[in-house]
């Protein structure tokens, strides 16, 4: 249920940093009023503060009860700044942002065009999160801006990631990590961001083992920028609720996104326990899934449709060129025939302007189901 009446592209949250080559903020909800207002009149727009899959019933917030023969619960991932110490509070101090926030997107935008210099600093938490390259694109971004200023070279980047590597797929580590490299940016591998101390500008992170556990020892950095990547949780409805599992997302099968203790229920999107990355593009695979199995279910027929783990993460890594990665759980699923770990003008191009007409116009409308179709087309010419 959880529907919100604003739809907010939140990828390219992650790119209005970079303005000249960007909208406004308030120019990426597009005509969102005239193109989806029409089909949210249709739907009851409220949040869920209870559901009940025993009894097929579920209560709104407003207290109404609701009852249902199939359910696909898409509530998303929510952005969990509270599980780190001070930084709900530091978000409203100079020097500490995110775009993973509307609110905070644009005083990362402001900070950067003001940054002297000192510690930029860059999260990436020792939890679940969407959109996994965020942190990294916009340090990225930051490099490319503080060098337009002249400033760089008064700056210390550093990209603070909790995992032992720099980004998860194998495929693409070597390509981000002379990214890095040439840009002088420090990786700092098994640090998570636990504290800020928003009056002594400091950062307090956790330094974690090779397994991802905390080993008891902390490191502190002093910061004149602090961009953070905030851990995410499923809502607060679905962690209470027998759908969870132990780690509070829905636990469905991997596979056909059924539930696995309540087979009329189907799940969507980041609030699912699958391995997947959490990103918009896993999405349009997943309302693939769902379409051909919960039709078969309720036809009384098991459900036959696979998802194949996919995802995507276009990484913008200067003010013109992109990684567009794109994998599932066990590598690389690319789906054109060029070189995608590269750098590429073409793959900006596509995160600039294609993606966010295809979200509007294709896969909030249903239109969009993933580049499936179109990678079996395009294996015939790849090469690497």
């Amino acid at each position: 249920m959880n529907i919100q009446i604003i739809l907010n592209f939140s990828s390219s949250w992650k790119l209005v940093a970079e303005l000249e080559a960007l909208e406004q903020p308030a120019n990426l909800l597009q005509n969102f009023q005239k193109e989806v207002l029409e089909l949210l009149n249709l739907m009851k727009i409220t949040t869920t503060s209870q559901i009940t899959p025993t009894q097929n019933a579920l209560t709104l917030k407003g207290g109404e009860d609701l009852s249902y023969d199939y359910m696909v619960i898409a509530m998303g991932a929510h952005l969990r700044f509270d599980k780190i110490k001070g930084a709900l509070e530091a978000l409203e101090t100079s020097g500490v942002c995110s775009n993973y926030s509307p609110f905070h997107v644009e005083k990362h935008f402001q900070e950067v065009l003001t940054f002297k210099g000192g510690n930029a600093i860059y999260t990436y938490p020792n939890a679940p999160i969407k959109c996994a390259g965020a942190p990294q694109k916009a340090c990225y971004i930051t490099d490319s801006i503080l060098r337009k200023r002249g400033v760089r070279d008064e700056a210390k980047l550093i990209y603070a990631t909790s995992l032992n590597k720099i980004f998860g797929p194998e495929s693409y580590i070597k390509p981000l990590e002379k990214v890095a490299c040439e840009k002088e940016i420090e990786v700092k591998t098994r640090r998570n961001l636990i504290e800020v101390d928003s009056n002594s500008k400091t950062a307090i992170f956790e330094v974690l083992d090779v397994d991802g556990a905390p080993t008891g020892e902390t490191e502190s950095l002093e910061y004149s920028l602090l961009h953070i990547g905030p851990p995410c949780s499923a809502p607060k409805a679905l962690r209470s609720s027998p759908f969870a599992d132990k780690t509070g997302f829905m636990d469905v099968d991997g596979e056909t996104l059924q539930s696995k203790r309540f087979p009329n229920v189907f799940g969507v999107g980041d609030c699912m326990n699958t391995p997947n990355a959490k990103t918009a593009a896993s999405v349009s695979s997943h309302l693939k899934t769902i379409d051909k199995n919960l039709s078969q279910v309720m036809l009384g027929i098991k459900p036959k449709s696979k998802y194949d783990g996919y995802a995507s993460c276009p990484l913008v890594v200067s003010r013109n060129s992109a990684i567009l990665a794109e994998f599932n759980p066990q590598g690389t699923l690319e789906t054109t025939p060029f070189n995608q770990k590269k750098p590429s003008r073409w793959a900006y191009s596509l995160k600039r302007h294609i993606l966010p007409a295809l979200y509007w116009n294709g896969l909030i409308k249903g239109y969009w189901n993933g580049p499936g179709t179109m990678r079996k087309f395009t294996r015939m010419f790849k090469s690497e």
